[in-house]
């Protein structure tokens, strides 16, 4: 059964590993609205959830990661 059908609402959300990240900053550059770089040029995603007007670009720069260091995380919520 679909999570909508079961009464929870999806929510995406940008994180960073910062283990893998080499701070080229990529993703800044393709959704700004959501990601800024630190003092030193490494990416700080900010936890508010996705509308679906930056989801494409959020998929984006996951997809284009040079170092898979970009995550969208998928949360259900109960409404």
């Amino acid at each position: 059964m679909a999570d909508a059908a079961r009464g929870r609402r999806i929510s995406y959300r940008l994180r960073v590993n910062p283990i893998r990240c080499d701070g080229s900053g990529l993703c800044a550059e393709l959704v700004p609205e959501r990601i800024r770089l630190d003092d030193w040029g490494y990416p700080v995603a900010d936890p508010t959830p996705l509308g679906p007007d930056l989801l494409p670009l959020a998929e984006r720069a996951v997809r284009d990661c040079p170092r898979l260091a970009l995550l969208l995380e998928i949360q259900g919520r109960e409404r």
